[in-house]
């Protein structure tokens, strides 16, 4: 028999870490949010050291995604998908942008060549980028894949904005943390 149903979930923990009631205004908040998902993924041992979250114009939660790649055996579990697929599910619309606008998405790593493809497709007007690939790959064993030379250029020439490095340290000590007790796998 063929599986003909894919079952993705958040962690429980998810719903006391999120207020969709909150306001985060400004970049860095944003961004804040998304670096606390990434760590308290990794201390409560429920994915890897990845968070992404979708806000709407009123600098609210759509929907938030941590990493849970290993938990349901999917490679496509990013946090960025994951946020992503919630939110396009809460606005019954693939492109969040044709519902709403602008929506941003803070994440707590720059996105995977997996989830920059993604990003495109989503309906995002604004990316906001804790650390680098570059800080992913020296402090982890993850690959994050190739994307094009100039991918901030592309993204840009499709209407979304990139912002980078906003609490890069504070990102990066979530991926040494991770990488320092050896890349667990959860």
């Amino acid at each position: 028999m063929l599986y003909a149903q894919v079952h993705l979930t958040l962690p429980a923990w998810i719903h006391d870490a999120v207020d969709p009631a909150a306001v985060f205004a400004g970049d860095e908040a944003k961004v804040a949010l998304a670096i606390e998902l990434s760590g308290r993924n990794v201390q409560a041992r429920s994915g890897g050291p990845f968070g992404a979250v979708v806000f709407g114009p009123d600098d609210r939660v759509i929907a938030a995604g941590v990493n849970r790649v290993v938990p349901h055996a999917t490679s496509l579990a990013h946090a960025e998908n994951m946020a992503y697929m919630l939110a396009q599910q809460r606005l019954q619309n693939p492109r969040l942008n044709d519902v709403l606008a602008p929506v941003t998405l803070a994440t707590s790593s720059q996105p995977c060549c997996q989830c920059y493809g993604a990003t495109i497709w989503a309906g995002i007007d604004r990316l906001l980028i804790g650390a680098r690939s570059e800080d992913v790959m020296a402090l982890t064993e993850f690959d994050e894949g190739p994307l094009p030379a100039d991918w901030i250029g592309e993204l840009e020439r499709r209407g979304i904005a990139v912002a980078r490095d906003l609490l890069r340290a504070e990102a990066c000590a979530v991926l040494r943390a991770y990488g320092e007790r050896g890349g667990e796998r959860y």
